[in-house]
């Protein structure tokens, strides 16, 4: 029996031919994946990229599905550096740890620890960014197993390259698939972000424009000033707090946070000179900060940094024509009361007409209900040969007025009390 068989021509569908159903779904799918990008301003990212320049262990914690993941990807390409994704969950102590391989002779070699196959492209690349993922998902044996990976950037016998970088993403436990707590020795490893979604910028996402944000630059001239900067600012609030340097938080949950400790507050000032030298905004430098030593010695930190810029009272009162106060009203108050106890410390005429003017300025520039307190204080440290300086007539005005608000704010609560 004669087979016809169908010749090259039939298997080619024809001009008129109707194209696979494949085909078209997968130019549907290149269609919407087609996005467009935008500058826009991201803290979380401008954070999580300074840590990662910082070299440190960066671990984000999110809900699922918010785009943890995502922004990953986003930092890889922006530092120009091939990602590579390990699910920690559901991976063995050993692969962290290294897998024992038998040589020819045991007893003169030893028996090495073979490394896998992801590290071993990582060292051969000699760059990249590793991404652990589902890291509250890994039972405690893998967790150990992760500690001298993440600290020492060890697995088995291999060290990866200096320019590789590790960051982890983790789930809460109320929301992570059979979750743990982090163990404390592996949770003070890293750099604990919050990581949200930005309602807008979903919508304008899904609408076909995502947001493309502009990593920090390091400042070349600002490294020395920086360094300096940061040592002043931890050495000074631990000189002053000693019970700072070391506080284990007596709560499990809290423990796989973040938490102070010699290790969290050299990470802490590394990543200080790094906001520093960068000139990030307060908002930044703040989650850096909280991530790493926690909120309550990170809002210690925070607060110090902000004396530690104030200008000094004694050049203030060298050149007051030429002082700028602080913008914010707690850090202004500070300045003035700084002055008022500078000129207390040394009377002098000249020195107590220098702190009218800058308490004119204060009044001029801010709120008039600073200079109250500050300014009866002053007046009261008059001698009886000091000339009365002129500036005092144009401070009367508000002492007076803030002074008659406060007694009828005191009549209001007082009637309000009555009444009762």
């Amino acid at each position: 029996m004669l087979v016809s068989v169908p010749s090259a021509a039939t298997d080619i569908p024809s001009e008129g031919a109707h194209p696979r159903p494949l085909d078209v779904a997968a130019d549907l799918l290149a269609l919407l994946r087609d996005t467009a990008t935008e500058p826009r301003p991201d803290t979380q990212l401008e954070a999580l990229s300074l840590a990662v320049c910082a070299d440190l262990p960066v671990l984000l914690w999110g809900e699922p599905g918010i785009g943890k993941t995502a922004a990953l990807n986003d930092l890889a390409n922006a530092l120009e550096l091939p990602l590579t994704t390990v699910i920690a969950s559901v991976h063995e102590p050993s692969d962290f740890s290294g897998l024992p391989v038998v040589g020819d002779d045991p007893a003169v070699q030893g028996v090495p620890m073979a490394p896998p196959d992801w590290a071993v492209r990582l060292v051969q690349t000699g760059r990249g960014l590793l991404f652990l993922d589902e890291l509250s998902t890994a039972p405690p044996a893998v967790q150990a197993a992760l500690l001298r990976l993440v600290l020492e950037r060890r697995v088995g016998a291999l060290r990866l390259p200096p320019e590789v970088r590790i960051v982890a993403a983790a789930n809460p436990r109320s929301s992570a698939a059979d979750g743990w707590e982090l163990s404390p020795p592996l949770a003070n490893r890293f750099v604990h972000l919050q990581w949200t979604y930005d309602h807008e910028v979903v919508v304008r996402g899904l609408g076909g424009t995502w947001p493309r944000a502009a990593l920090p630059r390091l400042d070349s001239g600002r490294l020395h000033d920086a360094v300096t900067f940061a040592r002043r600012a931890v050495c000074e609030l631990l000189a002053a707090r000693p019970g700072l340097a070391h506080q284990l938080p007596k709560n499990e949950a809290r423990r796989g946070g973040p938490w102070p400790s010699p290790r969290s507050w050299e990470m802490a000032l590394r990543l200080i000179a790094f906001a520093t030298a960068a000139g990030t905004s307060r908002e930044v430098l703040s989650m850096l900060v909280r991530g790493t030593v926690g909120d309550g010695p990170g809002l210690e930190l925070l607060a110090s940094l902000d004396r530690m810029d104030l200008p000094d009272p004694e050049v203030l009162l060298a050149d007051p024509a030429a002082a700028v106060l602080p913008e914010r009203g707690d850090l202004r108050q500070t300045v003035l009361d700084g002055v008022v106890e500078a000129v207390r410390r040394r009377p002098e005429q000249s020195r107590w007409d220098a702190a009218w003017t800058l308490l004119v300025l204060a009044l001029e520039t801010g709120a008039p209900d600073l200079v109250v307190v500050p300014a009866a204080t002053l007046a009261a440290l008059r001698r009886d040969d000091w000339q009365v300086p002129a500036a005092i007539e144009r401070l009367a005005g508000a002492v007076s007025l803030s002074r008659r608000a406060d007694r009828a704010g005191a009549q209001t609560a007082a009637g309000a009390g009555t009444s009762r």
